[in-house]
């Protein structure tokens, strides 16, 4: 039987289609418009990121190079001991006055007589305090260079070494800067000779805290970054995967565990600087344990990262399906032995993603370290995890606070290495998952 469509419902029929393409089109248009503010919010972030990086890296770069005077040293035996009383007292090559050995020899590269006084003090200041020390080791170390000339790469002081590398404003008058007209004269006639140059600066890996800009290093916060890190792995990745397996797997279902899940997941949220007040109560005053030590940095970071692990280990346990457990509990295997013999091995990726990433998020932190006295001026390396120590957010925090145009530098160069340490690791999350992860 054929449909007949009267002359009223011609027009309506007419008249629906338009009607559903235009909604169809403004579906389209809504979907385009979300997917452009998608990838403006995207592209946003990343001109921020790059900015951001940009800014670190262009001040920071510089502090992986050192400018250093290559100079001929003469170490004279009438300066370092005269009464030639090293045999007896060692201790005597300790309080030569090295610095005159120093401005000596750079004095004669630039031809400076030893008699004008005003120029031997503008040679000195171009040189670091530091080069008593330098000079001092190598003499403690092989006294028999006492008496012979020795070339020794000398460290230019903060001020030559910003000048040198054109971080210092040398059009201005004499009066507005610290690097006089006749040491840019003397910086000059050396590079060209080639006895002023830049070199990799091992130093900033390796030295520790000082005052002196050119002779300051990361040595001793990466020692105790590395000495906090352990104890936080040590004590943190048990613990948060033994309080998942119970919360997850054993625990009843009721409002004492519901409380508990709920104070884990407010405390992932709670700022830092709190766990820095506990660790002051508790580890410091309390129990007297030592000030400024990595062993409390270590504990209170753990703190710290124990809601991340315990959630992130949940997660993962979550994410095994539950024909796993069915299947070995099926086959006569105790709830015991189905946990830890399946299914806490297929967990693994996303527990040890989880502990990496909790223990970059530590690695970063300030607050809390401020908190426990780890800002103190420590220049000799930690030996123990009870010894006074520093952390790499910590000496960024004090180098930027410094006033020193040098330190500037040396504070982008500590964030480029904390940078790199944290991408490590977070690569390190992402291959970890790669490769043990199992898709169902």
């Amino acid at each position: 039987m054929s449909q007949v469509i009267t002359p009223s419902a011609a027009p309506a029929a007419a008249l629906g289609r338009p009607r559903r393409d235009i909604g169809i089109k403004r579906r389209y248009a809504a979907e385009r418009r979300f997917r452009a503010y998608g990838i403006a919010a995207i592209l946003f972030g990343l001109v921020f990121l790059f900015i951001l990086l940009w800014s670190v890296v262009s001040k920071g770069y510089t502090a992986f190079q050192q400018t250093m005077i290559t100079v001929p040293v003469e170490f004279s035996e009438q300066l370092i001991d005269p009464k030639n009383e090293r045999a007896s007292n060692p201790q005597k090559l300790l309080t030569a006055n090295y610095p005159v050995l120093a401005r000596t020899a750079v004095a004669k590269v630039l031809g400076v007589a030893e008699t004008d006084r005003t120029a031997m003090r503008d040679v000195g200041l171009m040189l670091s305090d530091s080069v008593r020390s330098q000079l001092r080791d190598l003499v403690v170390a092989d006294p028999s260079i006492i008496g012979k000339t020795q070339t020794v790469q000398l460290l230019a002081s903060g001020d030559t070494d910003s000048a040198f590398k054109g971080q210092i404003n040398l059009s201005v008058t004499e009066n507005n800067r610290k690097v006089s007209d006749r040491q840019v004269g003397w910086m000059n006639q050396m590079a060209e000779s080639g006895v002023l140059a830049k070199h990799f600066n091992t130093g900033i890996f390796f030295n520790g805290a000082s005052s002196r800009p050119e002779a300051a290093g990361v040595g001793v916060a990466l020692i105790g970054s590395f000495y906090m890190m352990l104890i936080v792995l040590v004590l943190a990745l048990p613990i948060g995967v033994a309080a998942s397996i119970y919360l997850e797997e054993f625990a009843p279902k009721n409002r004492f565990t519901d409380l508990i899940e709920v104070n884990i997941n407010n405390l992932a949220a709670v700022p830092s600087i709190v766990y820095g007040l506990l660790g002051l109560a508790v580890f410091i005053n309390f129990m007297g344990l030592p000030r400024s030590a990595s062993l409390i940095g270590g504990l209170v970071l753990t703190l710290m990262t124990l809601p991340t692990i315990i959630i992130a280990t949940r997660a993962a346990l979550k994410a095994v399906p539950p024909s796993i457990r069915a299947a070995a509990l099926g086959l006569g295997a105790s709830k015991m032995q189905t946990i830890f013999h399946h299914v806490l091995p297929l967990a693994m990726p996303g527990i040890l993603t989880g502990t990496i990433i909790g223990l970059a998020h530590a690695l970063g932190e300030t607050a809390p370290l401020l908190l426990i006295g780890m800002v103190a001026f420590v220049a000799n390396y930690p030996t123990t995890p009870l010894d006074p120590s520093t952390a790499l957010p910590v000496q960024i925090y004090m180098w930027a606070n410094e006033a020193e145009r040098a330190f500037v530098e040396r504070t982008s160069g500590a964030i480029i290495i904390l940078l790199l340490f944290l991408i490590v690791m977070n690569v390190g999350a992402i291959l970890l998952r790669r490769r043990f992860e199992r898709r169902w």
